[in-house]
């Protein structure tokens, strides 16, 4: 009854999803935070708080306070991990009171970033804090064999940063994080309807074009979408008739960096892990994975073969709460 509740949570730019060891993901929410510049005071957070993006009066502002996979801005992180965490314990009605936590970092982080996760956390009232590297929890959330030495690739495409590493016996070999994701589509998108069809749209609006007709670089039947935005000119509102072909022009340039970034990787691979590679291929996670034609379009242009993790949004999360039990082992390898 009295045992330490360990939660595993996955500090994602887009999303916040934490897992409890015995409920499995108690919460998936948005990473926004809407507050009020007048009182200072936390409006909503989560799904609320990104239904208001763009939609809200002036004094209300709705933030992201994570900016490519690190916290920007540590007041609102810690406010809205304290709201988001009531939540979870809230829905998995047990008390969460000193839990052991494991947080994931982006690879790339740098060693204040960490201390700011560490940080925020730690505010909450967590007992333990321990920081696990992302593409690590990914791939023990995908079921690869993390501690054997055999050569596991995973390629984990989130919406602030996409990582790539190559990991055996418990550590990363090679790791390559790039701060192109899904984010950056998204602001593709708007950038190319502003300059064709001088109209402005908004985030939530891109992000629905990447999810219903972004495509990556294959060959696909068009699809077409209409979109509605601001008219640059008149400044009153539009609809205009959006093709696949177009969107997937739009998005080339994010495509081709996480492409760049996973052969250099693969390049950096020692020789005897490569056979690995080719028996075993690579796994996909992060919600970028869900990009239609992402796997063909992979394993087409880095022919070793691609597979997709079974649940690739909720993978790092899974890991992150799984790798509660490896913690100890993974640690040893890390010194």
């Amino acid at each position: 009854m009295f045992a330490t509740a360990e939660i595993g949570i996955d500090l994602g730019t887009a999303n916040i999803l934490i897992y409890s060891k015995s409920k499995g993901i108690i919460l998936n929410e948005p990473s926004v935070v809407a507050y009020n510049t007048d009182t200072k005071e936390v409006v909503a957070v989560g799904k609320e708080a990104k239904e208001m993006v763009g939609k809200t009066p002036k004094n209300v502002i709705p933030v992201r306070p994570l900016k490519d996979g690190v916290i920007a801005d540590y007041d609102m992180t810690a406010q809205m991990l304290k709201e988001l965490l009531k939540k979870a314990s809230k829905q998995a009605g047990t008390s969460m009171r000193k839990p052991t936590v494991v947080v994931c970092t982006p690879s790339g982080s740098t060693s204040v970033e960490r201390r700011a996760i560490h940080n925020a956390v730690k505010s909450y009232g967590a007992k333990n804090v321990h920081l696990i590297e992302e593409p690590i929890a990914a791939a023990i959330g995908a079921d690869l064999p993390v501690e054997e030495p055999v050569a596991n690739v995973i390629v984990d495409i989130g919406g602030g940063t996409s990582e790539v590493a190559i990991i055996s016996f418990g550590g990363v070999v090679s790791c390559r994080s790039i701060r192109t994701g899904g984010d950056k589509m998204d602001e593709e998108i708007i950038q190319y309807v502003r300059k064709e069809y001088n109209i402005l749209i908004g985030e939530r609006t891109a992000e629905q074009i990447k999810m219903e007709i972004g495509h990556a670089l294959i060959d696909h039947k068009e699809e077409k979408m209409e979109v509605r935005g601001r008219d640059m000119v008149t400044g009153l509102p539009k609809t205009i008739e959006l093709g696949s072909k177009e969107v997937q022009g739009a998005l080339r340039e994010s495509l081709e960096q996480i492409l760049e970034t996973i052969r250099a990787t693969l390049e950096d691979c020692p020789p005897e892990l490569s056979g690995d590679i080719v028996d075993h291929g690579v796994i996909l996670t992060g919600g970028g994975a869900l990009l239609k034609g992402m796997q063909e379009w992979l394993s087409e242009v880095i022919v070793v073969p691609v597979h997709l993790a079974p649940n690739p949004l909720e993978s790092v999360a899974i890991g992150t709460g799984r790798s509660i039990k490896m913690i100890q082992k993974l640690q040893k390898a890390a010194k």
